[in-house]
């Protein structure tokens, strides 16, 4: 049974599906080639002329760096098939179409999204540099800053299980699970017998998941069977057998908003191996944290956004969700915080751009927790300095890889990084699939988004920053108590690793960014 498993969700994999249609293009390719065979000399000189078109228009593009040199290679080095490869991933029309819809979703959603002034104004006064963060999220990219309250962090995801479990059976008006891994064992089946339940109470429940869920975890018809047991379900952008790039763009994102009141995000799907009930690479280290407060109407905005990416039946009644948390008691204040997304389908990178101010602000420490190591030109400078500047720049890594091939790529940035003072520690019970950064005492980010090309360009997110709550300090806490069970990696252990994983790694860097 594990062997047909194993072979079925090869067969299915992205890699599987992505060789395919590879081979699927250039077969097409070079029928093409031998039909105009005559015509080739015209054919090739033709296709040279428009990489060169092609590759003038990509240097003249506000891109990353890493993603130009990344196209720029091939489009040169094979013309044709770089530039029908280049063409056939920018002219997609799913993509725009999705883009559109979100925008028009965002619309209507930005005047529910005000800023509080004098909030702005409090944080100015005790640090210029997070307001000019605040700044950026609120004119920028759209997400306000809001008074902490009762921020709540789980070090493992059995905390966040056992809370959420506990916050669900409250739920009187709705819940909104929006996840990229739904997987059915004991996490899922205890979840959703409370949501059949609540169905039963009149309460609304709506439950998202990726497409990617499909291929091996849950049956095609999932959304199908849930809507029998009352509960509305959306698979977001399903796998099809077909050629599209916008299949590359996952829903990474984890929420969960119930009534309005309580909010979840962090690095925990809902499937066992998130709560060590099913071992898959030692002991699963995540992460999640639990608002409460206006800002849940941030989270709660989010998902019905993304709900309504391919929505035909009208547009959302955004306001009977919103409001729930307005009234904050001045005693029960705890800092602030911003929730946020991040879309690959804008000129945006939010995510990167907030670990950026982060390590850029770093005074004395940046620990970092992140599962994946696949840095640009602009994360990798600042991390290093950062260091150079006498900031305590720390990452934890995953000692038991679940990608071996991105495990690699991801050590192949150790050697730079240790030479310019960025500590690097493994954690040797297991995996990290937290998604951490905390600084200084008083500035911290936790949520979905990953230290890699793909989270921070091709996935849509979401985290939460939080500035001077009291979940900093327990966060900085776990931090220092799973140190204790990590081996530092000296300069050393890296040179000598087995050459051809290293020369793997320094390999996969070229691909890095269409990884």
């Amino acid at each position: 049974m594990k062997i047909l498993h194993g072979l079925f969700r090869l067969v299915f994999s992205r890699f599987t599906l992505a060789l395919c249609s590879l081979a699927l293009q250039i077969a097409i390719i070079f029928i093409g080639i031998s039909f105009f065979s005559e015509y080739i000399v015209w054919l090739f000189g033709g296709f040279t002329t428009l990489s060169i078109i092609v590759v003038i228009y990509i240097l003249n593009k506000n891109q990353n760096p890493s993603y130009k040199i990344a196209w720029i290679i091939p489009i040169l080095a094979l013309p044709v098939l770089g530039v029908l490869l280049y063409l056939f991933v920018h002219t997609q029309v799913g993509v725009k179409a999705i883009h559109r819809r979100l925008l028009e979703e965002r619309k209507m959603t930005k005047k529910f999204l005000v800023q509080n002034g004098k909030v702005v104004r409090e944080i100015k006064k005790q640090d210029e540099l997070m307001a000019s963060t605040v700044h950026y999220m609120h004119q920028v990219a759209g997400f306000p800053v809001y008074r902490g309250l009762n921020t709540c962090y789980f070090p493992f995801g059995e905390d966040k299980y056992q809370d959420l479990l506990m916050e669900l059976k409250k739920a009187k008006k709705f819940i909104f699970l929006e996840y990229f891994i739904i997987g059915r064992g004991k996490m899922w089946d205890s979840i959703l017998e409370i949501l059949k339940e609540k169905v039963k109470e009149n309460v609304e429940v709506r439950v998202m998941y990726d497409g990617m869920c499909s291929i091996v975890l849950l049956p095609y018809d999932y959304p199908k069977q849930l809507k029998k047991m009352g509960i509305l379900c959306k698979e977001f952008m399903p796998i099809k057998p077909v050629v599209s790039t916008h299949q590359n763009n996952r829903d990474h994102r984890k929420i969960c908003v119930i009534d309005g009141r309580v909010a979840y995000t962090g690095g925990v799907n809902l499937a066992d191996e998130y709560i060590n009930q099913k071992e898959r690479f030692g002991v699963w280290k995540d992460n999640a944290v639990k608002i409460e407060g206006e800002a849940v109407d941030n989270f709660t905005i989010m998902f019905l956004e993304m709900w309504n990416v391919d929505s035909t039946s009208g547009y959302e009644e955004y306001g009977k969700y919103l409001g729930y948390s307005r009234e904050v008691s001045e005693l029960k204040m705890d800092g602030y915080v911003i929730p946020f997304g991040d879309s690959p389908l804008d000129n945006q990178a939010i995510g990167e751009n907030i670990y950026l101010d982060i390590l850029n602000q770093a005074k004395k420490y940046v620990h970092i927790m992140t599962p994946y190591l696949v840095l640009d030109y602009s994360l990798m400078s600042a991390l290093i300095h950062a260091a150079q500047r006498g900031v305590d720049v720390v990452i934890m890594m995953p000692h038991i890889p679940d990608k071996k091939l991105i495990y690699y790529l991801g050590r192949s940035y150790y050697a730079d990084l240790i030479q310019n003072g960025v500590k690097i520690y493994e954690y040797t019970p297991g995996f990290v699939h937290a998604k951490m950064m905390v600084s200084d005492d008083e500035k911290a980010v936790v949520g979905s988004i990953n230290l890699d090309y793909r989270s921070l360009y091709l996935h849509f997110e979401c985290a939460c920053l939080f500035y001077q709550t009291k979940a900093i300090s327990h966060m900085e806490s776990d931090f220092q108590e799973t140190l204790k069970q990590c081996q530092k990696i000296q300069l050393s252990d890296v040179f000598h690793y087995p050459l051809w994983k290293r020369a793997v790694g320094r390999v996969l860097r070229f691909f890095s960014p269409l990884l």
